[in-house]
């Protein structure tokens, strides 16, 4: 399958006439069509919305009115935003009776004013508690580069869509790695941003403390372009941060010289497989950094997300539990009854442990501007399997996978997964280095994912043939 052109390039299409809004989603929708019963990466798709809203796009070029930087560029979004005219299911089979949304959530409208049209909605872990996307109500989500294999998740569906080029830009959430965890696997790039930077209204939440929603995309310009179009404060979320836009676009081409990068060691550099560790180390030597950190008290940290993501999930569907149990994903459940067993002493103790931990990230980035990581412990594996063995020891296979991500996403970091070339060059799965920089600085994390781009070690593959 040809990859789509950059989100630029599309939308300079549209505008100068070259091609028209709505030849571009007739195309998308066909490949969605041809290779979405395989993949399963779409719950929804909102064909006769795509086409007036492209429709729109047109008008506004033939009126000689600016039609938006993302003109005609055709993105979906995590079934978890609102979508104007649907359910907002979130993954579930309980929330297929709510009331269709009156309007869309922020993003989803931050994207249509410049010029965007949403194709549909995307697959996911019910509620956004797992990392494997293998949805018992709506099936599981396929990896485009293996079928048999997971796309991770939750956001599952955002990372197959763009991998597999049914759609340029998707939107999903991420609490504890849902982002970065299936832009791993699926071979391209998911950013988690700063939590508080970009807003949630119109998002179901899963643990209030963490989530965000954020891109993903299928090289650098084209997640910094979408970011800038999703940023602003907003009075409609009282945790938008009211900080004033800070574009990412304009800094792409000022390379990394001056940036203080390191490799994190300690609980980074143990608990996954030795490619995960190769990719990370190809590129700090393309980039030159030798410098090793170690993040204090990562593992602890990643117990104390669970404690206030179990606490705070099962807080937000305690009345379905009680009324609705049946009707939950078994493992879903499962999950959110232990989390109304947490004690509140627990939960007392990792949000203060979570201020100390926060204190001591922020003394770590007085020393160092950015941390190169892994993001996943192992490549994506197959569908349905439960354990994996790894360093003697016999782990969920699934649940394994937020080893690298979590501890970060404690904190309210934001962090870039984007994929390493050399895995893509020997034709094996998809892996993939995680940038990470302290709180409001992804200017940071853009200008060294350019750099890195530029000097050949990132770059999302090409996307494999998919058909039915």
């Amino acid at each position: 399958m040809t990859p789509e052109p950059k989100l630029s390039a599309i939308a300079a299409g549209v505008r100068s006439g070259a091609t028209s809004a709505l030849d571009v989603t007739r195309a998308t929708l066909a490949r969605i069509e041809d290779a979405n019963p395989t993949l399963n990466a779409f719950t929804t798709v909102t064909t006769e919305r795509a086409l007036a809203v492209a429709g729109a796009v047109d008008a506004k070029r033939a009126a000689r009115t600016d039609p938006g930087p993302l003109a005609g560029v055709s993105f979906a979004v995590k079934n978890l935003f609102d979508l104007e005219g649907l359910p907002t299911i979130a993954g579930s089979r309980i929330d297929a009776a709510r009331a269709p949304a009156k309007r869309d959530a922020v993003l989803v409208r931050k994207l249509i004013d410049a010029g965007a049209v949403p194709v549909g909605a995307l697959n996911m872990d019910e509620y956004a508690f797992g990392f494997s996307t293998e949805n018992t109500h709506h099936g599981a989500t396929r990896n485009p580069h293996d079928p048999s294999r997971i796309a991770g998740g939750s956001s599952g569906g955002s990372g197959a869509a763009v991998a597999a080029s049914l759609v340029p830009l998707a939107l999903g959430s991420d609490t504890n790695g849902s982002i970065r965890v299936p832009a791993a696997h699926c071979g391209v790039l998911g950013l988690r941003p700063t939590l508080g930077r970009l807003s949630r209204a119109g998002m179901r939440l899963f643990a209030p403390s963490l989530d965000v929603g954020g891109p993903f995309g299928r090289s650098v310009e084209d997640l910094a372009l979408a970011y800038d179009v999703l940023q602003g404060p907003d009075p409609e979320d009282p945790t938008c941060s009211g900080r004033a836009v800070e574009p990412v676009m304009p800094v792409l081409d000022r390379g990394h010289d001056g940036i203080r990068i390191a490799v994190a060691i300690g609980h980074f550099a143990s608990q996954g497989t030795p490619d995960v560790f190769a990719a990370v180390g190809q590129v700090a030597k393309a980039l030159g950094v030798e410098r090793p950190v170690d993040v204090p008290a990562a593992g602890i940290a990643r117990c104390a997300a669970m404690i206030m993501t179990s606490a705070e999930g099962a807080e937000l569907h305690l009345s379905d539990l009680i009324s609705k149990a049946a009707e939950f994903d078994p493992m879903t459940r499962a999950r959110f009854l232990a989390g109304t067993l947490v004690p509140g002493a627990w939960y007392a103790h990792a949000q203060r442990f979570r201020r100390w931990y926060c204190r001591q990230l922020a003394e770590l980035f007085r020393e160092v501007d950015v941390i190169l990581t892994p993001v996943t412990p192992y490549p994506a594996h197959p569908i349905g399997q439960a354990f994996i063995e790894l360093g003697g020891q016999k782990l969920s296979a699934a649940g394994h996978l937020g080893v690298f991500t979590q501890p970060l996403s404690f904190a309210g970091l934001p962090a870039l997964a984007a994929p390493v070339v050399t895995a893509a060059e020997t034709g094996s799965l998809p892996l993939a280095v995680q940038i990470v920089a302290a709180p409001w600085r992804e200017d940071l994390i853009f200008r060294v994912a350019a750099a890195a781009e530029r000097v050949g070690v990132l770059a999302t593959p090409p996307p494999p043939t998919v058909r039915t």
